[in-house]
């Protein structure tokens, strides 16, 4: 496998839908995160990334046009001691309460499948960053419909151990724009971790497609310390 440019690799469609980023900084030192949503519906862009605790939430921008709130209000990230959650739907919360409880990342995913938004099938992404004692691991994940048949769940999840300085994982819902929307196929893109904080959110931020992009999270994670930093764009101000 080759390590891709996350520049051209997040410019090179215009509608890579929902994404998660997940690697370590070019220094060594800080675990990164970023997670991004677009939309192509009035709905869809009607939304805003909001703090909400130690995680965020997505919002109404204009509350009188919210025509559906499923699947686009929910919580994209939160965390749970040392870990950091972060998923493009309300999984997240499956993942939190039942790793609350004991079960694995894994485990808990597989109480859940594929949104239910024929004929898309949009495929649930999610990843979870563990940063104990200056170590550093992540796991991604994703559950998608049989090659657009609802009949059948594939589950697929791909654990990274010891991440190296200036690398990460790219994975996002849809290969690229159509009708219906084809799910993202094969393991994570390998991708390239480069920069502060500052320039990397504006790396991610200016390379998706400027129509359809709606708001940015990004967040670098001191290993050693656990403390963070975080950003967040909103096209919606």
């Amino acid at each position: 496998m080759e390590m891709i440019s996350l520049k051209s690799e997040l410019s090179k469609t215009t509608y890579p839908g929902r994404g998660i980023v997940i690697g370590k900084s070019e220094d060594g030192s800080k675990a990164v995160t970023a997670y991004f949503i677009m939309g192509r519906s009035e709905n869809s862009r009607n939304r805003v990334f909001v703090e909400d605790g130690e995680g965020i939430r997505t919002q109404a921008f204009d509350p009188s046009k919210l025509s559906d709130p499923s699947l686009i209000i929910y919580a994209p990230v939160r965390v749970l001691g040392n870990y950091t959650i972060v998923t493009n739907g309300d999984q997240t919360d499956t993942v939190y309460d039942l790793m609350s409880e004991g079960k694995t990342f894994e485990q808990s995913l597989l109480t859940r499948e594929f949104e239910p938004d024929a004929p898309n099938f949009t495929p649930r992404i999610s990843g979870i960053m563990d940063i104990k004692d200056g170590t550093f691991g992540y796991q991604m994940s994703i559950l998608k419909s049989n090659n657009g048949n609802p009949d059948a769940c594939n589950r697929y999840t791909f654990n990274y151990e010891n991440p190296v300085a200036g690398e990460g994982h790219f994975i996002h819902t849809y290969m690229q724009d159509g009708n219906p929307l084809p799910s993202f196929e094969g393991e994570p893109t390998w991708v390239d971790i480069s920069g502060d904080i500052d320039t990397f959110t504006n790396t991610v931020w200016d390379n998706l497609n400027e129509d359809n992009k709606v708001s940015l999270f990004v967040r670098f994670i001191d290993i050693a310390t656990g403390k963070y930093e975080t950003r967040i764009i909103n096209k919606n101000k």
